[in-house]
């Protein structure tokens, strides 16, 4: 019978990209689900779990007989850093505790965020490196995969920025001298896989990127863009007064209104960071991973495919 993955984040960008990639290589999938409706957009060949991190029974559930655990789920918004140690480091807590116990021997694979590479620069670093930590100190035979900004079809995050750049305008955050590597979901989903079936992983944290040698600045990912889009992409840094500004006041309707925003001061910390490069040696050696698709040729797919 074909392994099984027990995945949360099914129904994420990453996640359900992911689960079809994975049904292809011939594992089976058993997925948490905290929203049914969104569990209808899966392939009809994932099983189901309702519940969330904090119920019990459903991590059980979820758990039983899995050769692999892949760990999507967590949360990029919110108004304090108790709301993401809440979801992302003591959820993650919940499910290494119940892997520990009801699948002692599977590959647990989490899959973090670069930014946890800077746990001091925002909440949501910190949260990630917390998760990580609770991983690492586990007795699972655990690898933790850590990719930089991700972009690709389902996207909304990056998609902005390049909606922005077909427009003819690059809003810069911070210095335009400051570099990141980037990576598509489809490279993303296929390191995944690879993690999953190489031994040699194990107790490995990965970062990873699309293989640019030292990763893009503003004014490379903007002359990219304008050969795809097929006009020039003026590069706008915004004033920096203006962004923390707009930072400090999304922070504080947030909190009155109770809904959870992106942009907050320590999010800006982060977006204004200058080295978020990668270094694909490591995962490419342990697992045999590389990555096939740059920036151009992701875009270019992107531009092609758009309604």
């Amino acid at each position: 019978m074909a392994k099984l993955v027990a995945l949360t984040g099914a129904t994420g960008f990453i996640g359900k990209r992911l689960s079809a990639h994975l049904l292809t290589q011939g594992w089976r999938l058993r997925a948490l689900v905290r929203n049914q409706k969104k569990a209808t957009q899966l392939p009809e060949a994932v099983q189901t779990v309702a519940g969330s991190l904090q119920t019990p029974s459903a991590l059980d559930a979820l758990l039983q007989d899995a050769d692999a655990v892949v760990h999507l789920a967590g949360v990029v918004r919110g108004n304090s850093e108790a709301d993401f140690m809440t979801a992302n480091d003591a959820g993650t807590a919940a499910l290494v505790d119940a892997a520990t116990r009801v699948t002692p021997h599977a590959r647990f694979l989490q899959v973090s965020s670069l930014a946890a590479r800077e746990p001091q620069l925002s909440w949501y670093a910190a949260s990630k490196r917390a998760g990580e930590d609770r991983a690492k100190a586990s007795t699972l035979d655990w690898v933790v995969v850590r990719p930089p900004a991700i972009y690709g079809p389902g996207d909304e995050e990056m998609r902005a920025i390049f909606d922005w750049m077909a427009r003819g305008i690059a809003l810069v955050p911070g210095r335009i001298e400051a570099r990141t590597s980037l990576l598509h979901i489809d490279d993303l989903v296929r390191a995944i896989a690879a993690c999953l079936q190489s031994p040699a992983a194990a107790g490995q944290v990965f970062e990873l990127g699309d293989g640019k040698s030292g990763g893009y600045d503003w004014r490379e990912m903007a002359t990219i863009a304008g050969a795809v889009y097929g006009r020039a992409v003026r590069l706008w840094p915004v004033p920096t007064g203006l962004l923390d500004t707009v930072a400090a006041a999304s922070l504080g309707l947030g909190r009155l209104t109770g809904r959870a925003v992106m942009l907050s001061p320590p999010k800006l910390r982060e977006l204004r960071f200058e080295n978020w490069v990668t270094d694909n040696r490591a995962i490419t050696e342990h697992t045999g991973w590389a990555p096939r698709i740059g920036l151009h040729d992701g875009l270019a797919s992107l531009h092609q495919s758009a309604p």
